[in-house]
Parts: structure tokens; sequence; C-alpha cells
């Protein structure tokens, strides 16, 4: 049952995706920034995604985070905060295992509610766990580098956290055993039931 409400919830966030493509009106941008890019990023295509999965593998900690949305790969950029971006995209996350090393440190057992996105990123280099290689990741047709914001209840509207995280289709990390396809700062990679939109 647990897994048939997973494969529903990405589902019908890849349809939420989907239906963001045509309803961008020409002309308005989902930056948070004004200025000439935000012009010449509108001709880029927006790409859906959706997922539901764990990521752990460093000392402490264990993240569940679910999701999705839109973004435009073209627009893509490293540069925090001055470039715009083409990115909508959010859910929720719990601490399953309190975390108390990186950005998600002070996060409790079964603390978090949501957490949004800040920027759409370029590209990282990610860990799945202390002692990992560092790996590169870049945003494209299957794989969203972002910049997220993690909210605990009782925060209100100021975010808990911001880490940056990754959602693939294909495995981040091969030599790994099992399917590597989410990633949280700090917190190591997971695999996940992961959708994009071609």
């Amino acid at each position: 049952m647990k897994g048939m409400f997973s494969a529903a919830l990405v589902a019908a966030v890849i349809a939420v995706a989907a239906c963001d493509r045509a309803t961008v009106p020409t002309g308005v941008t989902t930056t948070r920034q004004s200025g000439s890019s935000a012009l010449s990023s509108l001709a880029g295509a927006m790409e859906g995604f959706g997922f539901n999965g764990t990521a752990s593998g460093f000392p402490t900690g264990a993240v569940q985070l679910t999701g999705g949305g839109s973004f435009d790969a073209a627009t893509a950029s490293n540069v925090v905060p001055t470039q715009d971006t083409r990115v909508s995209a959010g859910g929720g996350f719990s601490c399953t295992g309190p975390v108390e090393q990186g950005p998600l440190a002070g996060c409790k057992l079964d603390e978090g509610v949501r957490w949004d996105t800040d920027q759409l990123l370029a590209s990282t280099t990610f860990k799945c766990s202390a002692a990992d290689a560092p790996k590169p990741a870049s945003t494209g047709r299957d794989t969203v580098v972002l910049l997220a914001d993690f909210y605990r209840a009782g925060d209100g509207i100021d975010e808990s956290f911001r880490a940056q995280m990754i959602v693939s289709s294909t495995d981040l990390a091969p030599s790994i055993p099992g399917d590597q396809n989410i990633w949280i700062q700090g917190v190591g990679c997971g695999t996940a039931v992961v959708h994009f939109s071609k």
C-alpha cells in the first residue's frame, strides 16, 4: 500500500509539473531577481520531475524527502543569488534520524515539514558519505541540482536550514551498491522513486 501511495504521489507531482509548462504566461518568469537574463531564459523548455526517497550515509542522520516541480536547465547558475533561474519546486521532508553535521545539523528525529527551492544550480560536487570521494553532478534533462530551504514546524516562514540537493533519474554513484539517485548536502545519498518528464 505504501509503494502504491508513493507511486501515486510522484505521478501527481509530475502531472502538476507538466501543467506548469503550459501555464507559464509569456513574459513572466519564476525568478527572484529581474534583469535582461530573465527575458533570454524564456526560450528554454520547462522540465518536470517528481520523487520520493530517503538519504543517509554520513555519520549521523537520515532524511525522508518527497516532492517535485519544474525547471529550465538553460537558466541554471552557480552564481548565488545574483543570477535569474527558472525553477518552481518543493515538497515535504522529515529527519528520520537526528542530523549532527552539515547544513541540516540540529534537525532532530521526526522534525521537518517542508522544503522549497531557493535557486536552480548548474552543478555541484557531492559525497555520499564522509569518506567518499567528491563526484560531479550537473543540471540537465535527467538531473536537477538545487539550493533548497528546509522548514521545521514552529519556524514559520523562516527557513530552518539551507542545503544543496540533487535528484536524478540515473544512478549518481555507480560505484556504490544500489541506485543512488537523490543527495542532500551533509546527509548523504539514497534510493528514490524518481520520474522526469521528457
